[in-house]
């Protein structure tokens, strides 16, 4: 499993294409669920190419279920602090271990700033929702990191959960999205660590700015 902070993926260059943000709210197809507003509003917003990927895996779910969007883009300095806190907990929780070895067990569940998917606006934390906005349970709640039942191919799970997550997983698949596999929730395209797993020559997206964040 290549993690975000392996060198990998920092190394990948950019070629940045200057897609715009689009504001997910403006989208009819696609559900954003609240919980993050108190934020702000730029998690309601991704890259144009990862809206229209959205919007085409929502035609390829089951006629009763929805994406509902938890978090998108999410502005460089949000994203330093997560990191930098969770660095601190682990510092606590399992004291005595070097630097580079709290980065990289931070980063199997929050990217280190300089190479974060949803800095770049590329990354998506979703889950799936009836047509009421009842949530289905995929196993864990979003962004229950540090467990091995937030993995994506975690066995620790219900069969229902486990049926849940292939379904979310074989919709975003199609549209040529990517998981990280420490969080089932997580999904990418056009970011440097997108550009590792499949090999694309170089990252579309780079950091990116949203006019007032």
């Amino acid at each position: 499993m290549i993690l975000l902070s392996d060198p990998v993926v920092s190394d990948m260059p950019i070629e940045e294409c200057g897609e715009a943000l689009i504001d997910l709210r403006t989208v009819a197809a696609l559900r954003v669920d609240p919980r993050m507003a108190g934020t702000g509003t730029a998690y309601t917003h991704l890259r144009r190419s990862v809206v229209d990927r959205l919007v085409t895996a929502q035609s390829l779910l089951p006629s009763n279920l929805y994406l509902l969007v938890v978090e998108g883009y999410r502005p460089l300095a949000l994203q330093a602090r997560y990191f930098g806190a969770h660095v601190d907990r682990l510092r606590v929780t399992r004291p005595g271990q070097d630097d580079d070895w709290y980065r990289r067990q931070a980063s199997r569940y929050i990217s280190p700033p300089e190479v974060a998917p949803h800095v770049a606006g590329g990354a998506v934390d979703l889950t799936l929702c009836d047509a009421d906005g009842a949530e289905l349970w995929l196993g864990t709640e979003v962004n229950d990191t540090d467990t091995e039942a937030c993995h994506t191919a975690s066995t620790e799970v219900a069969p229902e959960a486990m049926e849940n997550r292939r379904v979310l997983s074989a919709a975003l698949g199609r549209v040529g999205m990517i998981n990280y596999p420490t969080e089932w929730w997580h999904w990418s395209y056009g970011d440097r660590y997108w550009a590792c797993v499949t090999q694309a020559p170089a990252a579309r997206y780079g950091p990116a700015n949203l006019p007032g964040m």
